[in-house]
């Protein structure tokens, strides 16, 4: 389960930094290029240093996806865009999710 999660935070990382980098060429948001950029880096960190750390990556990973479920979830539900809070928000829970089993399987 570790490697999953492993794999699973270094796609989601990427994955969110790519969001960040559209939300600015798409609407000048430069909030959105920060954001995404600083949560991608982390959840990569949180990647690499699994093997090493496990409980740290798990507990990195795992604060950063609830924090961005708690920003995209709201806001799916409030619009009910897929793209891009639809898409954030279940990859966030996802990863939530990924965290607290590996977290427990460990």
């Amino acid at each position: 389960m570790i490697g999953f999660a492993r794999a699973y935070f270094f796609i989601f990382g990427f994955l969110t930094i790519a969001g960040g980098i559209m939300g600015y060429v798409k609407a000048q948001s430069v909030i959105s290029a920060v954001a995404g950029t600083i949560t991608g880096v982390l959840l990569i960190v949180a990647a690499c240093i699994m093997p090493e750390h496990i409980a740290a990556a798990l507990w990195i990973g795992g604060v950063i996806s609830l924090l961005l479920a708690a920003q995209f979830a709201p806001k799916f539900f409030r619009t009910g865009k897929l793209m891009p809070a639809g898409l954030m928000a279940a990859l966030s829970v996802i990863g939530l999710i990924v965290a607290i089993v590996a977290a427990l399987r460990k």
